[in-house]
């Protein structure tokens, strides 16, 4: 990049502050004469203090005019305080002022709520010439308003999901499917039982050897006792020889 010379009398505007009666700045700051002392009108009389001023760490005292009609208060008030502690030129110092101005915003809403005023937020906010002056800004302001609290949303329910499912205490292998369909089935069988009521003839249930044969229910026939645990019906064949046998 090269630095020409030019003829600062070509330049629009050169030298506008050159006169010091044209100079927005004057007296307050006076390049011509710096041994003069800066301002030299009378200060104007102090503004007496009846509320509460925060005054920045820059100042050694406070302005002839201030505002009193919001003193700081309640918990905005609190966060303004500590913002000026910092000084002027550090971040902490305005974020904490910005951060106060959004609670204030809350503060007011709940204060009309308690005196049974209902507040106009959107007509407070100026939405109306919001959508007159500036739609396309005011479409963004939505969409991105909406999608920051959709996300807020989700992330605190995928929190809170984790946190339920690491102080439930651990499941069975079983359980973690429901139960079989052996176990679905038996209980159907017995729910039906106890609905029939005594007129069924369902037997009490009873495990593989109580059910076997036993004792002298088992009579002679020509057929051979299995090895099973049940009994067998002869289908009422005769001891006797039958017709056609050999």
């Amino acid at each position: 990049m090269r630095n020409d010379l030019i003829d600062p009398a070509t330049v629009p505007g050169w030298g506008v502050d050159a006169d010091p009666e044209n100079d927005p700045t004057y007296p307050m700051r006076d390049r011509s004469r710096e041994d003069k002392g800066g301002m030299n009108w009378a200060r104007p009389t102090q503004q007496e203090e009846t509320v509460e001023v925060l005054q920045s760490i820059e100042r050694n005292n406070l302005p002839a005019v201030f505002g009193t009609s919001t003193p700081p208060r309640g918990v905005s008030g609190m966060i303004r305080r500590q913002a000026f502690k910092f000084s002027e030129s550090e971040w902490a110092h305005w974020l904490m002022l910005m951060a106060a101005d959004r609670v204030s915003v809350v503060e007011g809403v709940v204060e009309d709520l308690g005196r049974g005023r209902i507040p106009n937020i959107p007509a407070e906010m100026g939405i109306r010439s919001e959508l007159a002056h500036n739609r396309t800004g005011f479409i963004k302001k939505v969409a991105v308003t909406g999608a920051v609290v959709g996300l807020g949303w989700l992330a605190a329910n995928l929190i809170s999901r984790r946190a339920a499912a690491k102080a439930e205490p651990p499941r069975r292998a079983g359980r973690r499917f429901g139960k079989s369909a052996l176990q679905r089935n038996a209980e159907k069988a017995l729910r039906m039982k106890q609905e029939a009521g005594p007129q069924t003839q369902i037997p009490e249930h009873r495990t593989s050897h109580q059910g076997g044969v036993q004792g002298p229910q088992v009579g002679y026939t020509d057929t051979m006792l299995g090895k099973e645990s049940t009994y067998t019906s002869n289908l009422k064949r005769s001891h006797n020889a039958r017709t056609g046998d050999a």
